[in-house]
């Protein structure tokens, strides 16, 4: 199974800033060294061509070259500098070859992306770009040159925060059907309207959680006939997630990945994952939660190549 990464260590941050960029090369690391079967490749990045399938312009060129005004940079949480447009750049990336690739093997992953609160004119949350937006907008045009209809796409977002970036690039456009199962009560305090959200209160447990999800997923497939797949598995509403406020245990997490993959397999629906975010008070639990996504994803992948239903 391939998984696509953007270096970390191109975008320093200051000292004390509280996005955990150690995160993702703690999990690559394990993932390398404990599932054989998954094969790490380092993405391209996106070019402005691409980017602007969803974002205006004007904000494209702002971010290359450094012209955010100071506002703008607050509410996305980082500092400019070249090593922030790069990674943002091929964490895009990561998510259009994952794409690619699970037309071609079911199942693909990018170890970061999910960067669901970009807008099209604007960032935010930790999101530069909307890499699971540019991807489903390339992919579509990518589709379009060999089929007569339009590539139906449905975004699952099971991040602890609504994906309202998202939501509101694909609001008028019934070609992308948006899933945001996320606290009702946590950030974006102004929330969009995907054409599902399930909003959870605060200390929502793993069984009320899963019977959720299942409802979802249900009225998904009541309304939308898929031909890709994103899934954002976000570890952060894990009981011991410091911005989450739900509490899923470990397995409760598991049994989420695995609902949402097998009911893909099922249907022979290419699924690219990304990963979205997670915040443990302990950077171990919030890698754990991912590890085991990762292994979750590798038996549907090898669900696919044995043609298993």
């Amino acid at each position: 199974m391939k998984l696509f990464y953007a270096a970390t260590h191109i975008q320093t941050l200051p000292a004390g800033h509280r996005f955990p960029m150690g995160k993702y090369e703690l999990l690559r690391r394990r993932l390398a060294a404990e599932m054989p079967p998954l094969t790490l490749h380092l993405a391209d990045p996106a070019s402005e061509g691409e980017l602007a399938l969803v974002h205006t312009p004007l904000y494209v060129e702002a971010v290359f070259k450094g012209s955010l005004p100071p506002a703008a940079q607050r509410e996305i949480g980082f500092p400019w500098s070249e090593g922030m447009v790069e990674r943002a750049r091929r964490s895009v990336g990561a998510t259009v070859m994952a794409a690619r690739t699970a037309f071609q093997e079911g199942v693909a992953a990018n170890l970061a992306g999910g960067t669901h609160h970009a807008y099209a004119d604007k960032g935010g949350g930790f999101c530069v770009f909307n890499d699971v937006a540019v991807a489903a907008r390339l992919m579509q045009a990518e589709w379009a040159r060999h089929q007569r209809r339009v590539l139906q796409v449905a975004v699952i977002d099971l991040d602890v925060h609504q994906g309202n970036g998202t939501a509101h690039i694909f609001r008028d456009d019934p070609s992308v059907f948006t899933l945001s199962m996320h606290g009702a009560k946590n950030f974006p305090f102004r929330k969009e309207a995907s054409d599902i959200d399930i909003e959870l209160p605060d200390g929502c447990t793993d069984a009320s959680y899963s019977e959720a999800l299942d409802r979802a997923l249900l009225e998904l497939q009541e309304r939308c006939a898929p031909d890709l797949i994103f899934y954002l598995a976000g570890a952060d509403p894990h009981e011991g997630d410091r911005l989450g406020r739900l509490h899923l245990s470990f397995e409760g997490l598991q049994q989420r990945d695995q609902c949402v993959l097998a009911w893909a397999l099922k249907r022979r629906i290419p699924l690219a994952m990304a990963m979205a975010g997670g915040y443990g008070r302990q950077i171990e639990d919030t890698v754990q939660v991912q590890i085991n996504t990762f292994a979750q994803a590798l038996q549907a992948w090898q669900g696919w190549q044995n043609h298993v239903i």
